[in-house]
């Protein structure tokens, strides 16, 4: 694990770093990538966030972006999904959707969970300071990507943020959490009994309240995604989009599932699309 320093700048390296968090009250890590041309001048950044059951590592070995990124000049860091380590609370039964791996990229309110699992606020406020402060990265020129819940997570990070991330793009993302279980049972445990708590962390909510933001966005789906129909639902996302009069890109992607191999295929697709709208 790499120390933090500002005089760091890498030629198209990845790397990880370990951070200690006051906002998540645990170590943090995170991976970096900076193309070649972050050795001339500061460059656009994109955060990702993965899914469910994931580290920062899983879009770092599997998504295949280094290569593109370093071809669109794009710096891209990766968080991990959420607090970790001793005495961080989980799931009692060790589920996989809740918990460790499973924090939903939200500020949550109710006991213990709101010890620890505030990662709205780590990824919108404490990494990207750190960022800006130790990378050469312009934040002026900032977007935010993911997947299944880290898609969910963009998508909400994004559209609550929109002076800092400027575009927005998902692989398969939880569309509609107050509408399926993975995401009924995180907002109760998180969120507490209140639903229309639940609704600042869902994106078809989320759009509805802002029409005026017009983030470019852009969302692909796999047709053939076992968790279409019951846990990520685009057809409502693409209803609340319209509803509010604003532009949404929902790619079906035929034949195509919940994995990497999904996202490796169009990782490229992405890069471009914030390297356009960057």
């Amino acid at each position: 694990m790499e120390e933090l320093s500002n005089n760091k700048c890498f030629d198209g390296e990845q790397l990880r770093f370990s951070h200690k968090s006051s906002t998540v009250n645990c170590e943090m890590q995170f991976s970096v990538f900076l193309p070649p041309q972050a050795k001339e001048s500061s460059v656009p950044v994109l955060f990702w966030l993965s899914g469910l059951t994931c580290t920062d590592e899983n879009f770092v070995f599997k998504a295949g972006a280094q290569k593109y990124a370093s071809k669109y000049g794009i710096a891209i860091i990766a968080p991990d999904t959420s607090p970790r380590g001793k005495g961080i609370p989980d799931d009692v039964e060790g589920a996989y959707d809740f918990g460790l791996g499973a924090g939903f990229y939200l500020n949550a309110t109710e006991y213990p969970w709101n010890l620890n699992y505030q990662m709205h606020d780590y990824i919108n406020n404490e990494l990207t300071k750190l960022i800006e402060k130790e990378f050469p990265v312009n934040l002026d020129r900032c977007g935010i990507f993911g997947h299944s819940m880290g898609g969910h997570g963009a998508l909400c990070i994004g559209l609550k943020n929109p002076k800092r991330f400027k575009a927005i793009s998902a692989f398969a993302p939880i569309c509609s959490p107050i509408n399926c279980s993975w995401g009924k049972k995180a907002f109760k445990n998180y969120l507490g009994d209140d639903e229309d708590n639940w609704k600042n962390y869902d994106a078809c909510e989320l759009v509805l309240e802002n029409k005026a933001v017009q983030q470019p966005v852009l969302v692909d789906q796999g047709s053939d995604d076992e968790f279409l129909s019951t846990q990520l639902k685009p057809e409502l996302l693409e209803k609340a989009f319209n509803k509010a009069e604003r532009s949404l890109q929902l790619r079906m992607q035929n034949g195509y599932d919940h994995s990497y191999f999904f996202i490796a295929s169009f990782i490229q697709d992405h890069l471009r699309f914030h390297r356009d709208n960057l």
